[in-house]
């Protein structure tokens, strides 16, 4: 079992900046591809980022390629997302995610942290 704790969320104007961060138990984090994933009030959840187990090949969602970066500390246990030049629609319950090896799906999930961009 993996447990994920997600933090640095917060209220942020128009064009800031804010880094969340995503702490995982255990000593596998490695093997786990990791994930983070947004939802808005009344939307779906949706993809926003993935990064593979060695940090190596990294996916964006297109609406913020370009915007955010995902990375990760091995030796930290330790995923990011660093969150650049933030939108109103960016607004949002943040989840991280882990995949297993070989997995099909995102095995484990944090509790959310909530992104607000406002004016």
């Amino acid at each position: 079992q993996v447990q994920l704790v997600e933090s640095g969320g917060g209220l942020v104007q128009i064009g800031g900046s804010l880094r969340l961060s995503c702490a995982t138990s255990g000593r596998t984090f490695s093997t786990y591809t990791m994930g983070w994933f947004r939802q808005a009030p009344g939307k779906e959840r949706e993809f926003v980022a993935s990064i593979s187990r060695s940090g190596t090949a990294l996916n964006y969602a297109s609406s913020v390629k370009g915007r955010f970066t995902i990375s990760r500390e091995n030796a930290k246990n330790t995923v990011y997302l660093q969150m650049n030049s933030l939108k109103p629609e960016d607004t949002a319950v943040y989840y991280c995610a882990a995949m297993r090896i070989g997995g099909q799906k995102y095995d484990y999930w944090g509790q959310g942290t909530q992104v607000t961009v406002s004016s």
